[in-house]
């Protein structure tokens, strides 16, 4: 899917925000892996979830939180 945010596969926060929200499974999975090339982009992506989880529909934003404070406490864990 192409999605209307992403300008020459970059992953800007409105980029983030649309694949979050209107995304696919393999949407999800190749911003996963792009994230995981480029660990910065968990902070972006951290960034727009916290901004949008309190909204009532925000589920998808939730989930991707959860998933990347997982990964920093994982990475403590592995940096202690």
């Amino acid at each position: 899917m192409k999605h209307r945010h992403l300008n020459h596969e970059r992953y800007t926060l409105a980029a983030i925000d649309d694949v979050i929200c209107r995304g696919r499974w393999q949407d999800w999975a190749d911003m996963r892996r792009a994230a995981l090339e480029d660990p910065s982009l968990f902070a972006s992506i951290r960034r727009i979830c916290v901004a949008r989880a309190p909204e009532a529909a925000a589920m998808r934003h939730r989930f991707w939180l959860h998933y990347v404070d997982a990964r920093r406490r994982e990475q403590d864990c592995d940096a202690a």
